[in-house]
């Protein structure tokens, strides 16, 4: 006959096994330290320059400024000092200052003058520099944020959801802090490992000082949290689950308002970048070649390189990096990309290797011009270094080089020509498809992967209520998955469950192992967030009981319809801002640019003619222009050689497309959806082939349109 001991001790090792299994708390200090040391990988770069230099100067920073240096390091989750990383910044601007010095002297000591834009523009940028690595700490602990803030709704879900059948708060951060995301998985584990190592006494006063951090950048999540804190201390059951439900409502009504507000403030920036830093900028370019002219031929193409691929680019980088400060916590993207199966073709190299065999010849096309130029290369290939239009068999502009370089003294400056022009869209052409056929290839199969799953999750939601009604009549969790098989005939999510009833009828598996096994767990399969939380929670309810399990699995359908209905209305909020910046991203921007650099070449061709006529008259004066006077006046007055090149203002211009088309596709996908490296990825493979390819060919046509338009206007001269 059974003892009482004998039953109490095969009971209490069962239950035991079961609490070990649900939440276990050893190993904190492990957990949290490896999984700290992966996840801020990307941020290592930053911590080894600060670490190596950012001791070179000891700089004291008053009390109010170390704050707040330090507070920002410390969401970032970096062990740096405030005066370290303020020494950095300070280090860098010193460094570039004297290699600026150091250039510039040596320019002169070879005989050169002085040159007063090269050290104008090493100030500038060594400015720049200090700048950007005084404010890394703000953008380093904002990018933490936003990944932070795209988990902060299913957080608060995750807690809800345990504590509604288990009232034990530090249970249900462990259980958040295991199948949540990265990185706000991270700061959960922080908040126990703080309590583990007797930082803090309770899980409450670790749990409170860790929401300080977002009490300013998202209130509603330290709302909520209270709240939920505040349902540990209610009498009845019935108000300790109301207070949980409102728990998750303040959330997802307090990301609302934020985005519904957030979407009114970004409408004035963003018309403000897009007119200081693409229309601005473009329109300046038909200028450029007239006030090269002006001033006496001191602006050269690398002047205008500098200006339109350094500094303008960075200006609208700072300018769209303000913007994404000002963006509210709690809405974007969960997906982690290092979880997807295809991860490893993501990472591949392979992408870089086949869209360089595809660049490279491009980028050869382009510099064709200085090629021809290399008596070796002309020599093997028994060519001459230039042709004129009549040699080529083209009826216009016939007496002129097609590449056209001239010779000024003992230099060579040029290309001219039209056909130099035409080559030197293979420039930014070759950049544009080795960045988007990367991009796709390295996503397309990912970013396919990642739609399939949020369809599976769409379909999820009904079928969770599904298997709550199951649960509720009396049916087994080892039936259930059957049951629920049979009813979603056609449905994504019907193979799911049949695989787990495949598991446990046929290998005889349990329920959390047929769902979650290493080698054939259904969840392999299936990697979506939402889908395995919901089954961690069936399996952590069910040993609850059959009538909890099945509370849980509808109140999970109803906070997950809750949850896309409030997404698509944030979507909804924002279309119109980002449809704004798409069309201005590749329609109106490279539509404008290239009309811009038809006008350039077009200013070129026509100075070219009239300097061929001038010299072809006695002494350059013996044609006049009716109102003009005489060629002669007019080409000592607009001379050819004092311009810039058009073929390296069409290359600086593509360039600068490139970078804004960059710059701006980041700023979109963040404003959309958060720190998304994979949508941007992806959006920019799209956005570069269709802005690249417009600019392209709205260059070419209105090249030849307004060409044509010259030589037919200047027929009579000839």
């Amino acid at each position: 006959m059974t003892t009482t001991d004998e039953i109490l001790r095969k009971y209490t090792q069962k239950i035991e096994s079961q609490m070990k299994s649900s939440s276990s708390s050893e190993g904190y200090s492990k957990s949290y330290s490896q999984f700290k040391q992966d996840m801020l990988s990307e941020m290592s770069p930053y911590k080894k320059w600060v670490d190596s230099l950012g001791s070179i100067i000891k700089l004291k920073l008053s009390e109010k400024e170390r704050v707040k240096i330090q507070k920002n390091l410390d969401i970032a989750h970096l062990d740096i000092e405030a005066s370290q990383s303020a020494s950095l910044a300070v280090v860098a601007m010193i460094s570039t200052i004297f290699i600026t010095l150091l250039s510039t002297l040596t320019i002169v000591f070879l005989g050169n003058t002085f040159p007063i834009g090269f050290a104008f523009l090493g100030l500038i940028l060594s400015g720049f520099i200090y700048y950007y690595l005084y404010s890394m700490p703000v953008r380093l602990a904002n990018i933490w944020r936003l990944k932070a803030s795209a988990q902060m709704i299913p957080a608060i879900l995750y807690v809800v959801i345990y504590m509604k059948h288990t009232s034990n708060l530090e249970k249900a951060i462990q259980f958040a802090s295991e199948h949540l995301e990265e990185p706000l998985a991270l700061d959960f584990r922080k908040v126990l490992y703080d309590v583990e190592i007797g930082k803090y006494p309770t899980i409450k006063q670790s749990l409170d000082i860790y929401l300080e951090n977002w009490k300013d950048y998202a209130s509603e999540f330290t709302e909520s949290f209270h709240l939920i804190e505040s349902s540990l201390y209610e009498p009845s059951e019935s108000r300790r689950v109301n207070t949980l439900e409102k728990a998750l409502q303040v959330i997802l009504d307090g990301v609302y308002d934020k985005m519904l507000s957030y979407t009114r403030e970004i409408r004035t920036p963003l018309t403000n970048i897009y007119m200081l830093g693409i229309i601005l900028p473009t329109l300046a370019l038909a200028l450029l070649p007239l006030a090269a002219i002006v001033i006496g031929g001191t602006l050269k193409w690398y002047h205008v390189f500098v200006l339109f691929n350094l500094i303008i680019p960075l200006g609208v980088y700072f300018m769209t990096s303000e913007v994404l400060l000002k963006r509210p916590g709690g809405y974007g993207e969960t997906s982690i990309l290092e979880k997807s199966p295809l991860y490893p073709k993501y990472i591949s190299r392979k992408p870089w290797m086949i869209a360089g065999l595809i660049a490279i010849p491009l980028f050869i096309i382009g510099l064709l011009p200085f090629l021809f130029q290399v008596d070796a290369v002309t020599n093997l290939l028994h060519l001459k270094s230039d042709y004129t239009f009549e040699e080529m068999k083209l009826p216009f502009f016939q007496d002129q080089l097609f590449f056209d370089f001239k010779e000024v003294g003992t230099k060579t400056i040029g290309p001219f020509g039209i056909g130099g022009m035409m080559l030197s869209l293979f420039i930014p052409m070759s950049f544009a498809v080795y960045l988007s056929v990367a991009y796709k290839l390295k996503t397309q199969e990912i970013i396919k992967s990642r739609k399939e799953t949020k369809e599976l999750e769409h379909e999820f939601t009904n079928t969770l209520f599904q298997l709550g009604n199951r649960l509720g009549d009396g049916i087994p969790a080892e039936i259930v998955f059957a049951k629920v098989a049979e009813s979603t005939q056609g449905q994504k999510t019907q193979s799911f469950f049949a695989l787990v009833n495949q598991n446990i009828q046929q290998l005889g598996m349990p329920v959390d192992e047929a769902i979650f096994n290493n080698e054939r767990g259904a969840i392999i399969y299936y990697p979506s967030a939402i889908l395995a939380t919901s089954m961690r929670i069936l399996v952590e309810s069910v040993k609850k009981g059959l009538q909890i399990a099945a509370r849980a699995m509808m109140s999970i359908s109803d906070y997950i319809k809750n949850i896309q209905k409030i997404n698509e209305r944030l979507r909804d909020l924002l279309a119109e801002v980002i449809s704004d910046m798409r069309s201005n991203m590749v329609f109106l921007a490279p539509l404008l640019s290239g009309i811009i650099v038809g006008l350039t070449a077009m200013i070129a061709i026509i100075l070219n003619k009239l300097k061929t006529l001038s010299a072809l008259t006695a002494g350059g004066e013996g044609s006049e222009i009716p109102g003009l006077g005489s060629i002669g006046n007019i080409t000592n007055l607009f001379d050819i050689n004092g311009i810039i090149p058009p073929y390296f203002i069409q290359a600086s211009v593509g360039i600068y497309l490139i970078e804004i088309i960059i710059i701006l596709t980041g700023t979109l996908v963040t404003v959309d959806s958060g720190k998304d490296v994979l949508q941007e990825k992806y959006e920019l493979s799209r956005f570069l082939k269709k802005g690249m390819t417009l600019y392209l060919i709205t260059t070419f046509i209105s090249t030849l349109a307004l060409v044509g338009l010259a030589a037919i206007a200047l027929t009579g001269l000839g």
